[in-house]
């Protein structure tokens, strides 16, 4: 997630949405009944905006449904999709230039649903970016959802316009993906697992069954580790957390911190720098006698709290959601494809590929006995910036999908950049699992309603 962001950017976003168009807010808010009668006609398609708002760069998707829920192309894709840069951060200074920074998306997403249906389309923006890395409760006091549920007409429980958690993030993905690879509708045991490592959290997903619901604890926040969803006619019981500062860019800088010296076993001998994150500079130099990957996996475990006393744990004391057959099949995405692809585990012409976790620490035996300044002709397709951290990413990946979330090391997990839907290579994101939600739950309460 790159740096923490500045506070400013919380009331920049509230600023946004003030200064945005009233038609901005109005169609999301009358969108709710006629949406709902839309989807019981059977008539016709219907479609769902989402907007992701984050620090570096807004982005706007349209997504198009049949009566079945089936994606149907937007012109010559599979969505309409459009970006700005730079992000909402870089107008700290002037909130109208940042709402006004938006207004070409909303046009482009205008333009992408037929005008007739666009009071029947539900729009929904999420912030992300980073801003729930924010130290103490600034997000939470001035999130944009916090404005819509205060100060406009919406209903706080649709949250509308919101700052996504790690947690929203989490199921949004489980559900893109479900819905890509055709599980949704099914029984919970034909669903897959995911296991999503961003730069500065990772997220783990799955369904459960309804004994595991009924006994699940909640977190130490009081919050609820599983989420009840409506997906498609069926009903799902979603473990899902998220893991905050344990994302691959966030882990390197915990095995820094565990090593409490200015050198560290995982670096890779050769390389004397600074890692940078969260605003803090780390030593990156390895000792004396080299690097070593059996120190650099006792330090990695020892940073991702492996050893922390509770029942039925991942990490960090986390409730592990019992297991069971929602997990039986694991699509693993974001830096599991890029560093697998670096290191030759993954084809880079291949949207998605099959691998075992012992394929990561395999590569790492390798990494770890290589100078820095040879590691390109070892792996010739490993990015420059990422070159005195090879050894240190592939133990980390491997100690967190074998020590933390419990994986087989022989297990075939699939590691996945785009799933091949139809004709297209889509990519399973949340804002395509926010549209999937959204939908599916304003037709169930519709039913209930009229029931």
């Amino acid at each position: 997630m790159g740096k923490m962001l500045n506070h400013h950017f919380v009331f920049v976003s509230l600023a946004i949405f003030l200064l945005l168009p009233l038609s901005f807010f109005s169609t999301s808010v009358s969108a709710q009944i006629p949406l709902r009668r839309h989807l019981l006609s059977h008539e016709s398609e219907h479609y769902a905006v989402i907007f992701d708002a984050g620090s570096t760069g807004s982005r706007v998707h349209v997504f198009r449904f049949n009566e079945k829920m089936e994606l149907l192309p937007i012109g010559n894709n599979i969505e309409f999709f459009m970006a700005t840069n730079p992000g909402l951060s870089s107008y700290a200074e002037d909130p109208k230039a940042a709402a006004n920074s938006l207004e070409p998306l909303l046009e482009g997403a205008e333009g992408a649903v037929p005008k007739e249906l666009q009071s029947e389309t539900p729009l929904e923006l999420g912030a992300t970016a980073g801003l729930r890395m924010l130290k103490g409760d600034a997000a939470e006091k001035n999130s944009t959802s916090d404005l819509v549920k205060n100060e406009s007409t919406f209903h706080s429980k649709d949250q509308w316009v919101t700052i996504l958690d790690g947690t929203q993030e989490g199921s949004y993905m489980w559900v893109a993906m479900n819905y890509l690879l055709g599980n949704l509708g099914k029984n919970y045991k034909s669903t897959t697992a995911t296991i999503d490592l961003g730069g500065g959290s990772v997220q783990m997903a799955y369904a459960i069954s309804k004994e595991q619901f009924a006994n699940a604890p909640h977190n130490v926040d009081g919050e609820p580790y599983v989420q009840e969803k409506h997906l498609l006619g069926t009903d799902y019981d979603l473990y899902v957390h998220s893991y905050l500062n344990y994302g691959q860019l966030a882990g390197r800088a915990e095995i820094f911190k565990a090593s409490r010296n200015e050198s560290n076993p995982c670096a890779l001998e050769g390389y004397d720098g600074y890692y940078s994150y969260g605003g803090v500079d780390y030593k990156v130099k390895a000792p004396k006698r080299g690097t070593s990957l059996k120190k650099c996996r006792h330090l990695t475990r020892q940073a991702l709290k492996i050893n922390a006393q509770c029942k039925n744990c991942t990490f960090n004391g986390v409730w592990n959601g019992g297991g069971g057959d929602g997990q039986k099949t694991v699509h693993a995405s974001s830096f599991f494809y890029d560093i697998g692809a670096q290191v030759g585990i993954v084809d880079t012409k291949s949207p998605s590929a099959i691998a075992k976790p012992i394929q990561y620490l395999n590569a790492a035996r390798v990494a770890c006995q290589t100078k820095a300044e040879d590691i390109k002709t070892v792996f010739p397709n490993t990015q420059d910036r990422n070159i005195p951290y090879l050894c240190i990413d592939l133990v980390y990946e491997y100690t967190l999908l074998v020590d933390g979330f419990g994986l087989n090391p022989y297990k075939d997990i699939t590691v996945m950049h785009d799933v091949q839907y139809k004709n297209y290579l889509v990519g399973a994101a949340w804002p395509l699992g926010c549209a999937i939600d959204l939908v599916s739950s304003s037709s169930k309460m519709t039913r209930i309603s009229s029931s």
